[in-house]
């Protein structure tokens, strides 16, 4: 019997990332104010965004997955088809005459949380039919990622993406929705991410976004409170399960996601889990003991990385070794390790994929007492 077939859509871009050295600044303002010449070393450029990210780290880890993305037809369209040839992961992608390919500089500091300079290009066109009936008719799992920065998928009240997420529980795959972070004042940002996420959810088995953003979409008003409260710091720090967090998976819980995982920095991931009969409803046959999964709820903590590089994919990477332990058959206990001890191996390395290792690895490194944040 063949693999199970995943389909990874949605958002791709060019990361390029300028090496900093270590500064030991605790503040971006330490290294990057007007009229500074800040030296840096070598560009480190990546694919990035939810389907190179994700979907290569699935193919890495074991999965079979085609990936579905739009890419403009000039030098960047080249540079994202010439990488993702090298993981033979190019047919899927869709190029375009009338948008350029995407691109975000990264500005990740040693330390410090990373700042995204980002052009969405062809992902503002990508729609719910670009995604072909024979691709989508073999997939057991569909993760689709990036939404708040892929125009025709947020505006209109996300009827682009409801229209998606419908077409593929339809087809009988599974559903999985990433998230991005949204710019409060770009068009984006002034989108009723309420109301798209309630009318989208219902159609979404596995919710993954990370904390910042789900509160930013659902409670305005609380993460201007996180804000306040963090005084610059990362908000991860500062946030709290019980007063914080759950009420965010509540409401999650009640539009009806039947899995959520809540990404939430170095500290680790936030989960909870449906009910029996919810999990039930799941597409593609991934959770043949629905039993085993069901009503749970805890917060995973990270393991702690080798070192520090920059935090680019670590949440995506995550999410993939989920996702792929899930087609593996793997209990939500191991789902959850080899989700948060990939986010770790991630970190090491500038990119999304050069750090990870694979779960023969990550379960021996477990074994030898691997320590946890906290």
């Amino acid at each position: 019997m063949g693999k199970k077939k995943v389909i990874a859509a949605g958002h791709i871009c060019l990361d390029i990332t300028p090496v900093f050295p270590g500064t030991g600044a605790e503040h971006l303002e330490d290294v990057l104010s007007p009229g500074k010449l800040v030296e840096v070393k070598e560009a480190d450029v990546h694919t990035g965004g939810s389907v190179a990210n994700t979907g290569l780290a699935m193919k890495i880890l074991g999965a079979d997955v085609t990936l579905v993305g739009k890419i403009g037809n000039d030098a960047f369209g080249d540079m994202i088809l010439n990488i993702l040839r090298q993981y033979d992961a190019a047919e899927g992608m869709l190029r375009s005459d009338s948008f350029s390919t995407s691109y975000s500089v990264v500005i990740a500091v040693p330390g410090i949380d990373r700042l995204f300079l980002h052009n969405p290009g062809a992902n503002n066109a990508f729609r719910a039919d670009d995604i072909p009936d024979g691709v989508l008719k073999d997939a057991v799992l569909f993760h689709f990622g990036y939404p708040p920065i892929m125009k025709a998928m947020y505006e209109y009240d996300g009827a682009e993406l409801v229209k998606l997420m419908k077409r593929v529980k339809a087809a009988g795959a599974a559903t999985s929705l990433d998230m991005a972070a949204v710019d409060a004042a770009s068009e984006a940002g002034k989108a009723d991410w309420e109301k798209i996420l309630s009318q989208a959810l219902p159609f979404v088995d596995f919710f993954v976004p990370s904390v910042e953003e789900l509160c930013f979409m659902l409670e305005r008003n609380r993460f201007a409170e996180w804000q306040s409260r963090a005084k610059g710091r990362d908000i991860t720090e500062i946030l709290n399960v019980e007063t914080d967090i759950r009420p965010l998976a509540d409401q999650c819980m009640e539009l009806g996601v039947k899995v959520l995982l809540i990404k939430c920095g170095a500290p680790g991931i936030y989960y909870r889990t449906a009910d029996r009969e919810t999990l039930g409803q799941i597409g593609g046959d991934l959770m043949p003991e629905p039993e085993k999964w069901a009503d749970l709820e805890g917060f995973e903590r990270s393991y702690v990385p080798e070192r520090i590089a920059s935090g680019t994919g670590a949440g995506d990477t995550s999410i993939a070794a989920f996702l792929t332990a899930v087609l593996d058959g793997c209990g939500p206990k191991e789902c959850l390790r080899l989700a948060t001890a990939t986010g770790a191996c991630c970190v090491a390395a500038y990119d999304a994929l050069s750090g990870l290792k694979n779960f023969n690895e990550l379960r021996e490194k477990i074994r030898q007492g691997w320590k946890k944040q906290g």
